[in-house]
């Protein structure tokens, strides 16, 4: 069944679709493939070292000054989702982009960083963490905390690995690259750019427009008002090396540019 969000939108710039694989590869003990969805006028810078946190690589939200998937040069990682619910967000909540940074700045293992986290100062969320010893994931709708064991997961904007059509489809393909040792930069961005939608049966209004509705069926979603703005690839090999490839996308869905890095996870050479 094709799930369609319960109401509202992704807001807040945060991913909307992300699979990731922990220790299935031989060569890749993390490999990350997400779509970050946003309303195409919500203003956005591309993935690039901060200025202010010079160990930091990752996008950021120029709006409400988060991001949505980050790395540290010393091999932290953090992504984002938000999660779509019915009820409307409080005032005064924090940004769920500081969980990402909170992590990274941190000197905390997974499960500690995870277990000191007030969920109830954020709207609803999806945390993925991992250092380079373990993984953990974190929501604040039920799902608790989690250290992940080897697997391939996903996440859309409800629990891990809930089972909407874009989830388990995307997960499936990533499975088949790595088990066809197929794992590239090619590769994962094609299996993003699937722009394949749920049949017109399938869908779920639930107070949006049809149009947008059948949009947010598809793992890349192209729409005049809110889209897929960038796909980021992202794998650390066995030798700590980090790549990671950021393309952005207007809002017909055209191709914008590239960010791309390479560094040593641990080390200060970067490029």
């Amino acid at each position: 069944m094709t799930h369609a969000p319960r109401r509202g939108r992704c807001y807040a710039s945060r991913m909307c679709l992300l699979v990731f694989a922990l220790r299935k590869h031989p060569g890749l003990p993390l490999i990350v493939a997400g779509n970050r969805d946003e309303f195409h006028a919500r203003p956005t810078q591309a993935a690039h070292w901060w200025p202010d946190k010079r160990d930091i690589v990752g996008g950021r939200d120029l709006q409400a000054g988060g991001t949505w998937l980050a790395m540290h040069r010393n091999g932290r990682f953090a992504a984002v989702t938000n999660y779509r619910d019915a009820h409307r967000e409080k005032p005064g909540l924090q940004s769920r982009g500081h969980l990402i940074t909170g992590f990274l700045d941190a000197n905390a293992n997974v499960v500690d960083y995870l277990e000191s986290i007030d969920g109830g100062a954020y709207a609803g969320f999806n945390l993925l963490v991992a250092d380079r010893q373990s993984a953990g994931y974190l929501s604040n709708r039920g799902a608790g905390m989690r250290e992940l064991s080897p697997g391939i997961y996903g996440l859309s904007n409800a629990t891990l690995d809930d089972p909407w059509t874009k989830v388990t489809r995307t997960k499936s393909k990533l499975a088949e690259l790595i088990d066809a040792d197929n794992v590239n930069e090619t590769t994962l961005m094609r299996m993003l750019g699937d722009r394949e939608k749920a049949s017109a049966d399938e869908v779920q209004t639930n107070g949006l427009s049809f149009s947008m509705a059948h949009a947010l069926t598809a793992p890349f979603i192209v729409h005049p008002e809110y889209g897929t703005r960038c796909s980021t690839v992202l794998t650390i090999d066995d030798g700590g090396i980090v790549r990671l490839l950021e393309r952005s996308f207007d809002a017909s869905g055209r191709p914008g540019g590239d960010a791309k890095f390479k560094f040593e996870s641990g080390g200060q050479n970067a490029q």
